[in-house]
């Protein structure tokens, strides 16, 4: 998932859950545990923003 994310940061749950192969319920899950585990971060609002993966 974070592969598809630096490749498009701009990527919506439908399309990470269509690209991975599992429901968008668990797409949402995942995301939320990844931003959880600072792996990943919101930037913006949910329409317009976009995902950062966090480099460290």
């Amino acid at each position: 998932m974070l592969s598809l994310i630096r490749e498009n940061p701009r990527i919506s749950v439908r399309e990470l859950s269509d690209k991975v192969g599992i429901s968008t319920r668990k797409t949402e899950e995942n995301i939320y545990k990844l931003k959880k585990k600072g792996f990943l971060k919101r930037v913006g609002p949910a329409r317009g923003g976009h995902w950062e993966v966090v480099e460290e």
